[in-house]
């Protein structure tokens, strides 16, 4: 790990294989920032650990983070989160699809003030390649409404590929507990504390290895939970960890889905 990293890059994994090799060398080359990398598996057996461990020994920005909080997308990433030394924390996927390039700008927005930045596929210079059918709709049309009548402050805000300011998390807290919607719980939650949130075009590529493990039926309700919480009045960040620690769907089990 760099003795003093600018960004806490965080990767759930799950038995990715030599698959997770290229993912990991793309951000090294790209990323110029100080970083450590965590890539979070839910057992020591999974099979992403190796490779992460033999890369590890050659660099030791990297290194296998386990997952004690209970299988699930969410609580792997919630994990990489609490465990993060920098104070600012990027989270992209280990399939792939994000542009590892875009962590420079999206750490430095961080740094300038923002609380989240979003690496947006919906806005000018973005683009989504390979993507199609319901998902693909329901994330542009969840995006883009959220941003022209919520005023989230990003048009991507379901995107995964996102930086944050750590003290802020730590200070909201995070509730969800299955797939991938923290990013749009901690846009939602930074929209009513009014706290900034900012943008970069990115272009996100469909994976062209392994399996997709997005669960679109099974999750759409949580994404659908936070997708209404962005709306409403201002909110404290004490209220705001209040109500959704309150709201029995984001109850913690300990034994998950993932």
């Amino acid at each position: 790990m760099s003795a003093n990293p600018r960004v806490s890059i965080v990767i759930p994994a799950r038995e990715e294989g030599e698959a997770i090799r290229p993912i990991l060398d793309r951000v090294a080359e790209s990323v110029t920032l100080p970083f450590e990398c965590l890539v979070v598996v839910d057992t020591p057996q999974d099979s992403t650990v190796p490779p992460v461990a033999s890369l590890a020994a050659a660099d030791a920005r990297f290194r296998v983070h386990i997952n004690t909080l209970g299988r699930s997308p969410a609580r792997a990433i919630r994990a990489g989160i609490e465990a993060a030394a920098a104070p600012v924390c990027v989270v992209t996927m280990a399939d792939g699809s994000d542009d590892p390039q875009a962590i420079d700008a999206l750490v430095r927005l961080v740094e300038r003030g923002v609380v989240v930045a979003a690496a947006s596929r919906y806005m000018a210079g973005g683009q989504q390649v390979g993507a199609s059918g319901v998902k693909a709709l329901l994330s542009r049309t969840a995006g883009l409404t959220l941003h022209w009548f919520a005023g989230v402050g990003t048009r991507d805000a379901t995107n995964s590929f996102k930086a944050y300011r750590v003290s802020f998390i730590r200070e909201v807290g995070i509730n969800s507990n299955h797939g991938f919607e923290i990013g749009l719980e901690l846009t939602a939650k930074a929209r009513r504390a009014r706290q900034p949130v900012a943008e970069i075009p990115t272009i996100w590529l469909e994976r062209n290895v392994g399996v997709s493990r997005f669960r679109l039926r099974e999750w759409l309700p949580y994404y659908l939970r936070w997708y209404l919480f962005a709306f409403g009045p201002t909110l404290t960040l004490t209220e705001i960890r209040r109500r959704a620690t309150a709201d029995p769907r984001h109850t913690t089990h300990p034994e998950g889905d993932r």
